[in-house]
């Protein structure tokens, strides 16, 4: 056997090994979509000086993805893995392909990208449940806390690195060019996946003796959390989370530059994800903590305090030092929640239930993105003005004026993320979710199904 037969052999029989080669592949080919965002959304800023139009793209890239989430977690548990990966991939590359071919005639128009995402977005859903699933046969379970925070380090340095490194390479290659290097990272990441196994799961003897409908496995997802009292108040807990989170994310730009600069902005987004950069690299390192809903119900807590201390005052300071600690705790709460659901269901259920879970949880945030500029600008700005209902009483603590009725619906979050984690937490199920319903998954990566 050659040098590099026997390098890709070792490479397959190692799991740990596997998950870092794709884990590597995925990273390098979401930066480069990113990157391709950003010149997209300079395109779109200069081409139809319409934010409008712009937000539109958020919605074409979130929608088919949770619309279709529960036949692409069916079909990720009836097909490989590697191959739902590579598809995902492949069928993003095409998207990317026509943006180009339309930006090198000279022929893009703003709804081409509608359609365009929209396309990348539906192959899309194949792409989180299918790296989500094979992680767990992959990494044993006492590191899948710690696999999840390489995963969010990685997010957050794309997030950090992607505005910079696109803003120079639009100025040196233009928006083509930009088309080009994100090709090249999708071909990388289908490279990777060529040169790996993962282990397809055991199949149940009632998957053996019937296939039901591809419709009918896509709602057993479902069926598999409604079943399991602990796991459906855990998913119903972090939709409400999400939510909070969701108006946040849209209202911080607005909160900081009703008192503060673009600069100033730009200071405060990039140390809130430092902040989440800073706790994935100590969740990566350290593997989080052994009582996994006690780290989520802990660092959620926090989360929900830093939340409302944020808005008491407009200083650029208190806000900065909100976000990094809120964008911190992030890797904590995703990471021992990820790991959780890994443990508690089965391998070859995984896919359609981590669809599920990625179509209720996400589809909390586009609501959020709707209703939250209406919710500053029409009823807590107007309540936090100099005339308004609450200047004389909650105006008297926290200020009047532009940017405090944001600040006080943070405030307002806070306290509810609060509620929803006090709920949960009084839920015995959730609560003793840990302890009360076994895992499923061995301490080692499950063995694969013959063949």
């Amino acid at each position: 056997m050659t040098r590099w037969g026997e390098r890709v052999r070792q490479v397959r029989s190692h799991g740990m090994s596997v998950f870092g080669l794709v884990f590597f592949g995925q990273s390098v080919s979401l930066f480069g979509s990113r990157l391709t965002n950003f010149a997209l959304a300079v395109w779109m800023y200069q081409t139809t000086e319409s934010a409008a139009k712009f937000t539109l793209i958020a919605f074409s890239a979130t929608i088919p993805d949770i619309l279709i989430s529960p036949i692409a977690g069916a079909l990720v548990d009836r097909w490989d893995r590697r191959w739902a990966m590579m598809l995902s991939d492949a069928g993003a590359a095409l998207g990317t392909l026509a943006l180009g071919v339309l930006v090198w005639t000279g022929r893009l128009e703003y709804w081409h990208i509608y359609l365009v995402v929209a396309f990348s977005s539906l192959l899309g859903a194949l792409q989180a449940p299918a790296f989500t699933a094979s992680t767990t046969l992959l990494v044993p379970k006492r590191h899948l806390t710690r696999a999840s925070g390489m995963v969010n380090v990685g997010i957050a340095l794309g997030r950090l690195l992607a505005p910079l490194v696109a803003g120079i390479l639009l100025e040196l290659i233009h928006f083509g060019g930009v088309i080009l290097v994100d090709l090249a990272t999708f071909a990388f990441a289908v490279v990777t996946l060529l040169f790996v196994r993962i282990p397809r799961p055991q199949a149940s003897a009632e998957a053996k003796s019937e296939r039901p409908s591809l419709l009918r496995e896509a709602m057993l997802g479902w069926t598999y959390i409604k079943n399991r009292p602990g796991l459906i108040a855990f998913l119903v807990m972090f939709a409400a989370v999400g939510f909070c989170d969701g108006i946040v994310y849209v209202l911080i730009p607005p909160l900081v530059l009703s008192f503060a600069s673009s600069k100033v902005l730009g200071g405060v987004l990039s140390i809130a994800t430092s902040g989440a950069l800073v706790g994935g690299l100590i969740v990566m390192v350290w593997g989080g903590p052994k009582r996994r809903m006690t780290g989520v119900f802990s660092f959620l807590v926090v989360a929900a305090l830093i939340l409302f201390l944020g808005g008491v005052k407009p200083s650029a300071a208190l806000i900065a030092g909100a976000a990094f600690v809120y964008s911190f705790c992030g890797p904590f709460i995703g990471s021992c929640g990820q790991a959780i659901w890994q443990v508690k269901i089965a391998p070859e259920i995984q896919g359609r239930v981590f669809a599920i879970r990625r179509m209720v949880g996400g589809a909390s945030v586009p609501v959020a993105y709707l209703i939250a500029g209406s919710l500053a600008e029409y009823v807590f700005e107007p309540l936090l003005a100099a005339d308004g209902a609450l200047a004389g009483s909650v105006g008297r603590v926290i200020g009047v004026g532009p940017g405090r009725g944001i600040g006080f619906l943070f405030m307002v979050l806070g306290i509810l993320m609060l509620t929803a984690i006090a709920a949960g937490f009084a839920h015995r199920p959730l609560r003793r979710l840990e302890v009360e319903l076994p895992d499923v998954v061995g301490d080692e990566p499950p063995s694969p199904a013959p063949g």
